[in-house]
Parts: C-alpha cells; sequence; structure tokens
C-alpha cells in the first residue's frame, strides 16, 4: 500500500511527510493551504502518521538557486543551544524547520522577524542569496568590500545591510546595465526586495548629504569602507582609510567606533596599520564636519586639505629609515598608564622606527601589506646621489635600498601617518614626531675652528674621530667584536672646554651627540648596566658620538670597603669593553681614576687653565655670536682678559651684560660688564 501511495504521489506532484499532530491542514512549500489526505495505515511494524502536501511544480528538476524568487523564512523559538531556528511558516502555525532541499533551489531566501515598530508587519533578518549568477554579479559590485566573499555557498546578507547602503549606486547600475536573462530575474528580485526595505535608510543617506548632518544611530550610513577619513590628532590633521565601524560601550559611555587605516613605515617596508577612533553618542543630529572624524568628502576645504596632506605624505616617506634632523613643536609621549600625552619639544631628534620598536616593545605597531594600488614600481634602477654629507647609519640605510624603486601613490600618500616614532637628544626620551614640525639642522661648520685649542691638538683630534668613523670595522680584538670603539679622556679644570670639544666634533662631522651623565642610568647595579647597554646600543648604531659628562663617579678608584659602588665601576668597565663607537669622557679629578681605565683609554688629553689670550679669544668669540650691538673696544677686551675667569664664567658674565643692555635699550658698554663683574666680587673696586 506504501508504495502505491508513493507512486501516485510522484504522478501528481505531490509530497509525502510525517505529521506528529493530527492537523487538519497544513501549508506547501508555496505558502497554499491544502486539505490532509490520511494514506498511513497501521501494522505492526510501523505506526507512524503520514500525510500529503501539495508542492510547488517549480522545485521540479530546479537545480540550486535557479528559480526567481524569494522563499520566506519565520524567526521561530530558541533551539536547546539558544540558537534561532528558522521556519517555513509564521511561528504560531510552523511545525518544522524550512531550510531544506527545495528551499535551496530558490534564488533569494527571506528571513523573517516580527517587527514592534507597529509601521508593519515583518521586518527581514538577513537575506540568503543561492542564485549562482546573482553572485557574480554581487562579486563586482562588492569588490575590495572588507568582510564580504560572494564565493560562498552560503552567502548571507544581515540587516541593517551595510553593504548594500554603502553600494547602492553601484547596486542600481548593476541593475540597469544587466541584460535579460536569468541573471537579470534574479537581480531584479534582489533589488525590489531591498529597494522596500532600505528605502527609509537611502531617503536618510540622501538627507544628510544634502544637509550636511547626522544623527549617532545613522552614522553608520555616511562612513562607507574605502573612504578617506579625516581627524585631528595633536591639532594636527590626518587622513586615514575607513575599514570598518560598529556600536561600542566604553567606560566613557556608548560610541561607534571606527577602525582605520593608515599608511606608515614599519622599519623595513611600508605596510597598512591600525587605529582606533570614537565617536560619543549624542542626540538628535550634529553637523557632520563638527564630528570627532568624518569622512574627507564633507570637509568644507577638502581639495585644499587633500593636496596638504598630500604633500605631507611625501614628506612622510622620505622620513623611512633613519634620519638626523631638528624638531621645534609638540610631539606625543605616554603616561605610566599608556595614554598619549602632548609635550613641547625642540633641537636635535633621531628618527629611527626600528629602533623605537627595539626599545620600546610595548609600544609596537603592527602593520599588513600594502595594497596593490597603494604604490607603483619603476623598471627603473635605484639611482643614488652621493651626499657627503651623509651620516654612516644614512648611508647604510641607502645602500639596503634595492631595485626596482617603489614609490607610493599620491592616495597612499594622502593616508600616511602624521607622526614619525624616534629620540629626542635634548629629553633622552622616545616620541612620537609630528612630520610638520620636522625640520633641517642649521649646522655651524665652524664650531671646531672656534675651540681654544692648540691647532695640532685640535688636528690630532679630528683625525682620530674621522679615523674611527671611516674604518670602525677594520679593526678586531683578539675576541671578536671586542675592543671596536675608541674612548677619549679629556681632563682639566671647569670651564676650559672640555665638553665644547666633544661638542664641536660632533658638530663638525654632522653627526648626532648623546650626552650621558650618571643620572641617566640610576642607582642600583642591574639597573645601569641594562641602561648602559641600552644607550651604547643606541649610539653605536646611529654613529654617534658619546659624551659622558663629569665621569668622576663611574672611573674613581674602587676600594675595599664600597662593594656597591665597586659593582658600578666593574659594569661599566666591561660594558665598555665592547662598545664600538666613540666616546668623550670628561672629568675635573683624573688623579682618582680607577687604574683598569687607564688601559681602556686610547687618547688622554690635560686641558691647563686659560691664558690671558685665551681668554681674549672666547670674550671676542662670544660678543661675535652674539646679534646685540655692542660697543667693547680692543682695549676693553686687553683688560677683561687678565680677570681670571674660565669660558662658562665669561659666557654667564656676557649674557647678564646683554640683557643689563636690552633693559637700558642701549648698546652693550663696558660699564654693563663692571658691573656684573662687581656683583660677582671680580673686580672689588667697583663694589
Amino acid at each position: 500500500m506504501a508504495g502505491t501511495i508513493d507512486a501516485l504521489a510522484d504522478q501528481f506532484g505531490l509530497k509525502i511527510v510525517d505529521s506528529s499532530e493530527g492537523s487538519d491542514t497544513s501549508t506547501d512549500k508555496a505558502g497554499v493551504n491544502t486539505p490532509n489526505t490520511d494514506t498511513t495505515e497501521k501494522d505492526t511494524a510501523e505506526k507512524d502518521t503520514k500525510k500529503i502536501v501539495a508542492v510547488d511544480p517549480r522545485l521540479k528538476d530546479a537545480t540550486v538557486g535557479s528559480i526567481s524568487d524569494i522563499k520566506d523564512l519565520y524567526q521561530g523559538p530558541e533551539d536547546a543551544q539558544g540558537r534561532a531556528q528558522w521556519l517555513d511558516k509564521y511561528p504560531e502555525d510552523a511545525e518544522e524547520a524550512a531550510e531544506n532541499e527545495d528551499t535551496e533551489k530558490f534564488a533569494l531566501i527571506a528571513r523573517k522577524k516580527k517587527c514592534f515598530d507597529g509601521r508593519k508587519k515583518f521586518d527581514i533578518d538577513s537575506v540568503i542569496v543561492q542564485s549562482p549568477e546573482l553572485k557574480k554579479i554581487l562579486g563586482k559590485v562588492f569588490e575590495n568590500y572588507p568582510g564580504v566573499t560572494c564565493e560562498l555557498d552560503r552567502l548571507i546578507f544581515s540587516a541593517p545591510f551595510e553593504p548594500f547602503v554603502h553600494r547602492w549606486n553601484e547596486f542600481t547600475r548593476a541593475v540597469k546595465t544587466q541584460r535579460a536573462g536569468k541573471a537579470k530575474e534574479h537581480l531584479d528580485v534582489l533589488h525590489s526586495l531591498l529597494k522596500e526595505e532600505l528605502k527609509d535608510v537611502i531617503k536618510a543617506l540622501e538627507d544628510y548629504v544634502v544637509h550636511g548632518v547626522t544623527t549617532y544611530l545613522h552614522l553608520w550610513v555616511i562612513f562607507q569602507p574605502g573612504a578617506v577619513v579625516y581627524t585631528r590628532q595633536g591639532g594636527t590633521p590626518k587622513a586615514m582609510s575607513f575599514y570598518s565601524g560598529a556600536y561600542t560601550k566604553t567606560d566613557c559611555g556608548p560610541c561607534y567606533q571606527l577602525c582605520l587605516e593608515p599608511v606608515g613605515w614599519e622599519g623595513k617596508t611600508f605596510g597598512r596599520g591600525t587605529e582606533y577612533i570614537n565617536i560619543f553618542s549624542y542626540t538628535g543630529t550634529r553637523t557632520i564636519s563638527s564630528l570627532t572624524a568624518f569622512p574627507l568628502s564633507f570637509h568644507p576645504e577638502k581639495e585644499t586639505v587633500r593636496s596638504a596632506l598630500i604633500q605631507r605624505g611625501k614628506k612622510y616617506e622620505e622620513f623611512a629609515g633613519y634620519h638626523y634632523k631638528s624638531y621645534d613643536g609638540v610631539a606625543m609621549s605616554w603616561d605610566s598608564r599608556g595614554k598619549l600625552v602632548p609635550l613641547t619639544v625642540s633641537g636635535r631628534i633621531i628618527i629611527d622606527t626600528e629602533a623605537f620598536m627595539r626599545f620600546n616593545p610595548g609600544r609596537s605597531e603592527r602593520y599588513d601589506d600594502l595594497h596593490d594600488e597603494d604604490f607603483n614600481i619603476s623598471d627603473a634602477p635605484a639611482t643614488k646621489t652621493k651626499n657627503s654629507r651623509l651620516t654612516k647609519a644614512e648611508a647604510n640605510y641607502e645602500q639596503e635600498t634595492v631595485a626596482p624603486v617603489v614609490k607610493l601613490t599620491e592616495d597612499a600618500h594622502l593616508i600616511c601617518k602624521s607622526t614619525l616614532l624616534g629620540y629626542s637628544l635634548k629629553l633622552k626620551k622616545w616620541l612620537y614626531f609630528f612630520v610638520d614640525f620636522v625640520g633641517e639642522i642649521a649646522w655651524n661648520d665652524d664650531a671646531f675652528n672656534t675651540l681654544v685649542l692648540p691647532t695640532d691638538t685640535k688636528e690630532m683630534l679630528m683625525g682620530f674621530v674621522e679615523s674611527q668613523v671611516e674604518t670602525q670595522n677594520t679593526f678586531d680584538d683578539v675576541i671578536q667584536g671586542k675592543g671596536k670603539g675608541i674612548i677619549m679622556l679629556l681632563s682639566g679644570p671647569p670651564g676650559v672646554g672640555k665638553t665644547l670639544t666633544a661638542e664641536s666634533v660632533a658638530e663638525s662631522m654632522h653627526i648626532p651627540l648623546y650626552m650621558m651623565s650618571a643620572g641617566d642610568l640610576g642607582i642600583k647595579p642591574h639597573e645601569v648596566e641594562s641602561a648602559l647597554q641600552n644607550i651604547l646600543e643606541m649610539v653605536a648604531k646611529w654613529n654617534a658620538i658619546l659624551l659622558l659628562d663629569e665621569c668622576d663617579v663611574f672611573l674613581e678608584a674602587r676600594t675595599s670597603h664600597d662593594l656597591e659602588r665597586n659593582k658600578l665601576v666593574s659594569i661599566f668597565l666591561r660594558t665598555l669593553e665592547y662598545y664600538e663607537g666613540i666616546l668623550f669622557l670628561t672629568t675635573n679629578r683624573v688623579s682618582n681614576m680607577d687604574a683598569a681605565f687607564q688601559s681602556r683609554i686610547h687618547v688622554s688629553m690635560a686641558y691647563p687653565n686659560l691664558t690671558s689670550s685665551s681668554r681674549r679669544q672666547i670674550w671676542k668669540q662670544f660678543l661675535t655670536l652674539s646679534k646685540q650691538k655692542s660697543e667693547i673696544s680692543d682695549a676693553d677686551l686687553d683688560e677683561l682678559a687678565e680677570i681670571e675667569l674660565n669660558g662658562r664664567q665669561i659666557k654667564n658674565v656676557l649674557k647678564t651684560a646683554f640683557l643689563i643692555s636690552v633693559r637700558k635699550r642701549m648698546p652693550l658698554k663696558k660699564e654693563f660688564v663692571n658691573t656684573v663683574l662687581a656683583i660677582e666680587g671680580r673686580r672689588p673696586e667697583l663694589a
């Protein structure tokens, strides 16, 4: 009997289904209510209840996703795991889960849930695209759209259908240009469904564009993936590419969080980074251009801003690698909690992303590969113009650059980071430097010539330094890597030019000078060892000159009763043995030096007290360097040169005298200098 019923059902387009209830009616796959026909027989082997329902004739011989129609499914009660069930009928009448071999033959499945705002009975929760032809069309519409992969067998779009809102123009263009056929039918069905569902959102988007405003709940509408987003950091404008956005909650309240991509240098190559910006909730509407971040297309001066950002991006690209520059402006540091804080910085800086990440692993930034449209590749070999002013570190970086030449495009320049990673030599801190405030160094090439030292002494000193820079890696110890550096000891009374010597050498050679003191290293042995190793590694990497001013703490002879201090001296001695750079040591107490240091010093220079002629030269140099008018005569200089002053005291006296002349709005006169000397007790007869 069962075989006969199966044959009849197949002949007349009917389907036999199991039923756990004695319902009088059921719903077919087309949504038609039909009477039940009781065709079951009770026997000892099987006691199942069966019924026959009408089958949609379109399902016969149909392939997956071929029926040009939408199959509606409805949200039912949750299953045991708390997951929503999608049913063939509205939940009150539904009996079985709806997705099966029949529903997969429809081009689209629309999953609906009850609407509670009173405007309509159902809301569309999601749409499943099953048509292969439709997937190919949507693949072109959503090309490069984050999170959308149209090649999937189960392609699902969930409300509020952000991809379709953001690519609505592309979607409608595809509808208009698609030729007649099965793909056109499927596309029209999807367009009709979404046009009705998204009409309020599309209308809101049009209104926002026209009036330049938006609400908090519709922020997602104006941010399209790939769009250039404008914001400000530290008062400086910047632009990044929008990747995605999401509504979330923070300790400061609910917000719409933007995930943005800037182009940045990660130490060896350019890549796309990730930054997050929060737009916190607000009521009513707000002008788009007043938001914390907004699409650059809404900026009232977008073309001017775009041009300025591209020029800055080109400058950023030039700063890839290692660079020794000048800086004057705001930089960004971080507090103990890791929060960025502004800081005013002026002076010489080192731009070095690789070293920044090496010494600040907690602040390291992750970069992904650039997109193909972000850079241009030239087939021409890389040509380097020889520059005698390049430091060794800069020259090494240029030598590592290989052909073909890779250059960022203008669109990549537009979204380049606004900050560079580097080190302030004045503050001795790793910081984020803004590209806009980085400038070239104004070198004083006459600095070394102004040193008040014998000519042969200066020539010998400069010869040592230049030879060390040029042949740094040619001389080695019995133990590899040992003894490659050069250490010079400058001893003598205060104010005779010891520190100035190191400064002048670095200035003349256009290389950085790192001035280190005991306070930079700490007081505990393990702190000193770690800090000293880091400093020596940085200085050697940058091919800089290291100056340890007033080094008595580390050079003083060890004793048997101060073990902690002995540890510091031992650490210092051992670390210097493997230092590969140039080190200047200055001290006023060379007689107290530990004997172990004597064998580690390559050049020792003793500075005598200044003579009368030396003091006269120093007076004259400071007067020449000053930009203020002076009426000090040669006879006055001869008289001043006889006063027992060192170079630092001469500078201080002149500085104070110039302040008096500014106060009186007169050129500098000798009487002003005499007044200062009298106050300091240098001229008792004037006191």
